[in-house]
């Protein structure tokens, strides 16, 4: 089968990757000339083209299965809006009349601040500007799409404020509050179910999942057990400015319910739990690096 991926990123990556050990066709949509060079002598096919630039869309592949997991660039002169929601009016203006499916990665981030459980049916009410944006995405979808409102991805090299930890300085951020997150090898897995399902032949959408690991963890808690295990002393936490990015996200406390998604789309979460799975760096001491499908007896489990 065919493959056609914008946003080939933290996420996009791991899952072009399966796709094509699959053994499936998988064209790549990218702004870089050079990139899409590389991504070819990776076996992947190529489209130099920016979801921003309607004329560039043109002449887009078919496919039978269409990833939208654009990030924002904070480097662009675009607004995030323009990227995210702009991006995916011009995509789908443009695509070929092959798709089958259109899966959208999407954020909880369109949930406002509650401290309680929120699920699918819990209304958005956005307090960013990616929240907002990514809501308005949605809004544009149409009935073969599958939305993945994505918790907090983490993975290899992506463990925020860890060079803080490691150099025992504090983080500007609360101790107390929610953290809801997903290893990106879980999300990788749960975008080819969401796939895999929807190919099922499922009644008209737009679906919506709320993607998380179920575990939602205090940030204090989090953040303490992680300098524990880099051998770095306990974390300190400063109030972060208030208008600051990290006062934002702070804000927005809540616990993401993922009973949906594990019923429906029963995917393999590696990582159960926050606590199973802390890959840091590729130089972390290999306690902390968790192969993806270990014996139970061998996962970390703290509680």
């Amino acid at each position: 089968m065919s493959k056609l991926l914008f946003g080939y990123g933290y996420l996009g990556l791991r899952v072009a990757n399966l796709w094509r050990d699959a053994g499936d066709t998988v064209h790549i949509v990218t702004r870089s000339a050079r990139r899409a060079a590389s991504l070819q002598n990776a076996g992947y096919q190529t489209t130099v083209a920016d979801v921003t630039q309607p004329d560039t869309l043109q002449n887009l592949p078919p496919a039978e299965t269409v990833l939208f997991a654009v990030g924002y660039d904070r480097t662009q002169t675009d607004s995030i809006h323009t990227v995210y929601a702009g991006g995916v009016q011009n995509v789908l203006a443009a695509l070929p009349a092959s798709v089958k499916q259109f899966i959208y990665i999407s954020t909880t981030g369109v949930y406002g601040a509650s401290g309680d459980w929120v699920d699918e049916l819990t209304p958005p009410n956005p307090q960013r500007d990616g929240g907002r944006a990514s809501l308005a995405a949605e809004k544009l979808l149409g009935e073969n799409s599958v939305i993945l409102r994505l918790a907090g991805i983490y993975g290899p090299g992506r463990i925020p404020y860890l060079d803080k930890l490691r150099a025992g300085q504090p983080i500007a951020a609360p101790s107390k509050g929610w953290l809801n997150l997903i290893h990106v090898d879980d999300a990788a897995s749960i975008v080819l179910a969401a796939e895999s399902w929807a190919a099922e032949g499922q009644a008209a959408g737009p679906h919506l999942f709320c993607v998380s690991d179920g575990q939602p963890v205090v940030r204090g808690d989090y953040y303490c057990e992680v300098a524990r295990r880099i051998g770095a002393p306990e974390p300190q936490f400063v109030e972060p400015h208030p208008t600051s990015p990290a006062a934002a996200r702070a804000a927005a406390d809540k616990r993401i319910c993922n009973k949906k998604m594990l019923s429906t789309l029963k995917p393999h979460l590696a990582y159960a739990k926050a606590w199973r799975a802390f890959w840091l760096t590729r130089s972390t001491p290999a306690i902390c690096q968790i192969a993806a499908n270990p014996p139970v007896r061998s996962r970390l489990a703290f509680y």
